[in-house]
Order: C-alpha cells, then sequence, then structure tokens
C-alpha cells in the first residue's frame, strides 16, 4: 500500500507542474516536485512531463531541439539515478546536479546526417538565439558529440555520456550528432518566446521558435 500513496503523491505533484515561465532558482518545493517526477514509478507520468520540452524541427539535418532547464535538469538526474538502481536521491543530490550551472538552459540540438556523408568529424555548425526586438543570444559555449549508430529510444533527452566528447569519428562514420548550446539563462525573460537558429556558416539550416512560458 505504501508504494500506492507514494505513486499518487507523484501524480499529484505531476499534474501541478505547469507554469507560466522557466524557474532559474529553484526552491525546495521545486527541488522536491523535479526529484518525484523523476522518481515516479508511472512510465507515463515522465513521458507526458518530457512533451513541451521537446521541440520539433524536422528539417535536413535537425530532427529536434530538447531544453534542459534548471527544473529539467534535477528531473533528469533523479529520473537517471531511478533506472540505475542507485540510492535515494534527494535535495542534497538536486542541488548538486545544479551546482555549477544554477541558471543555466542547455539546448541539445539532435542531428541525423545523409547516409553518405563523409563527415570526419560533427560539423561546427553554429547556434543562434533571437530574443524580442532582434536581440542576440550567443550560447557561452557548444559542445558536439558524434553518434555512430541507431539513436537509443528515449521518452526524454538522451545525454551524452559525461566526458566522451571526440568529435571526430576515427574512421567510423558519422550518422548523427548531438549539440549542446549552454545559455545563460539570467541573460532574458525566461516567459519569452525566441528564435533558434542553426547556421553552416552563413546558411540557415533550420529556425524554430521555443516557447519558454511552456517550460518550467
Amino acid at each position: 500500500m505504501k508504494w500506492r500513496a507514494a505513486a499518487a503523491i507523484t501524480c499529484v505533484a505531476c499534474g501541478v507542474v505547469s507554469t507560466d515561465a522557466v524557474q532559474l532558482t529553484l526552491d525546495r518545493r521545486a527541488l522536491d516536485e523535479a526529484i518525484n517526477i523523476g522518481q515516479s514509478r508511472i512510465e507515463s507520468e515522465r513521458r507526458r512531463f518530457h512533451v513541451p520540452y521537446r521541440v520539433r524541427v524536422a528539417r535536413s539535418p535537425i530532427d529536434w531541439i530538447d531544453v534542459i532547464t534548471p527544473f529539467h535538469r534535477v528531473e533528469l538526474a533523479a529520473e537517471m539515478n531511478a533506472r540505475s538502481g542507485r540510492s535515494q536521491f534527494g535535495q542534497r543530490e538536486a542541488l548538486d546536479t545544479l551546482r555549477d550551472v544554477p541558471k543555466q538552459i542547455d539546448l541539445l540540438i539532435e542531428m541525423s546526417f545523409h547516409p553518405l556523408n563523409t563527415f570526419v568529424a560533427v560539423p561546427s555548425y553554429q547556434v543562434d538565439v533571437i530574443l524580442p526586438g532582434n536581440r542576440h543570444l550567443a550560447p557561452q559555449r557548444v559542445e558536439r558529440y558524434p553518434r555512430f549508430g541507431p539513436r537509443p529510444e528515449s521518452p526524454g533527452p538522451a545525454l551524452p555520456t559525461p566526458n566522451a566528447s571526440p568529435e571526430f569519428g576515427g574512421g567510423r562514420p558519422i550518422v548523427g550528432g548531438t549539440m549542446i548550446a549552454a545559455l545563460d539563462g539570467s541573460s532574458f525573460d525566461p516567459t519569452q518566446l525566441v528564435d533558434v537558429i542553426v547556421l553552416d556558416g552563413k546558411t540557415e539550416l533550420a529556425r524554430v521558435a521555443v516557447d519558454l512560458g511552456r517550460m518550467r
């Protein structure tokens, strides 16, 4: 019976996570809500949670963009912890997850390349974020991770393995990749609708609107 009560509490938490804007600073309640979602026994709840954070692009070579906010980052860490069967994930671990990136928003840009591509490295595509008033926000950094085989199925973002960031394929065919563009969340209004543009030099590969007001 205890697990049913816990699941019910988690469902309540999942039901109240909708908000009007990205939360750049998480209080104790927000941390607990993110942890409860990540540790939920109900797979459909976690899948539903991830939906607003994935922005479909479907314009070659860009498949989609996953937006990782501080709240989303804690949920992902708690979810990964639960899937691995490790010990309890609490507020201390959540704060550790945010320690080096307290107000960072990451854009995970997922790509698939043409099967006959001749890339020996992940292309050096650029990322530009257009804020209201036609203001430009450049990422603090962009990291590039190659993919050498089929993309694993995942209800949420498939984060690259930490410290496994070779940009070159070492002779293996590169079939896709992930670019991670790190943004300073305090540089813009977290309620805004912004445009994310992926560029190859001066050529615009894709442009998509990201509604931060739908996320937390």
